[in-house]
C-alpha cells in the first residue's frame, strides 16, 4: 500500500454528512495483521512517526447492526476495543472506542461511506478532547481490496486544518474470511 496520509479526510474539509448502509463494515469481519504509524507529537507539524505492529479481529453482532473489534498492540502495552452501531433511521454509523490504558469510553464519531475513485471510503466525525483541549476527531476508513484496508485518525482545533496522527494498515491473515 502507498504510504500517504492526505486522504479523503483532508479533502473533505466541510462537516461530514455521509450516509451509511448496514453492510458497510462487512469487509472488516475476520482476523488482521495491523501496521500502525502514530505521530509522536501532535499539533507541532511533526513528521516523526512511531511504527509498530499489532493484530485485530472483528465480529458482527445483532445481524450486522453492530460489530465489535479488538486491536492488540503488545509491543506498546495496550489493547483497544471498538463498538460500531448502525442506526437504520438516520442511515449512519456511530463508533465508540475504549483502550486498556485509560479505560474511558470515548465520545462517538458518526458518519458513513461514500466512494473515492471507486474505492469505498468511510468518514466519521465527532467532538473530543485532546489533553483537555476541545477538538474534532475524524476517522477515515478506506477499503483497498478484500484483504487490505486503511484507517486513519485526524484532529482539528479550528475545523479547517486537519492533522493526521494515527494510521493503521490492515492486512487480512490466512483463513480469516
Amino acid at each position: 500500500m502507498t504510504d500517504h496520509t492526505n486522504h479523503v479526510a483532508e479533502r473533505l474539509g466541510a462537516p461530514v454528512s455521509m450516509l451509511g448502509r448496514v453492510d458497510d463494515f462487512d469487509f472488516l469481519t475476520g482476523a488482521w495483521r495491523v501496521e500502525h504509524r502514530r505521530l509522536r507529537r501532535r499539533w507541532v507539524a511533526s513528521d516523526d512517526w512511531d511504527h509498530f505492529d499489532g493484530t485485530s479481529w472483528c465480529e458482527p453482532r445483532l445481524g450486522g447492526l453492530a460489530n465489535v473489534d479488538q486491536v492488540d498492540c503488545p509491543s506498546r502495552g495496550f489493547s483497544g476495543l471498538t463498538l460500531r452501531v448502525f442506526d437504520p433511521t438516520a442511515a449512519q454509523w456511530s463508533i465508540w472506542w475504549i483502550n486498556s490504558i485509560t479505560g474511558r469510553l470515548e465520545p462517538p464519531v458518526i458518519g458513513g461511506f461514500g466512494t473515492d475513485g471507486g474505492s469505498p471510503v468511510g468518514v466519521f466525525e465527532g467532538p473530543d478532547l485532546d489533553d483537555g483541549r476541545p477538538i474534532r476527531v475524524r476517522f477515515t476508513w478506506t477499503v483497498v481490496d478484500g484483504d487490505h484496508a486503511r484507517w486513519q485518525q485526524a484532529f482539528t482545533a479550528d475545523g479547517v486544518d486537519w492533522e493526521v496522527n494515527w494510521v493503521m494498515d490492515f492486512h487480512r491473515t490466512e483463513g480469516a474470511r
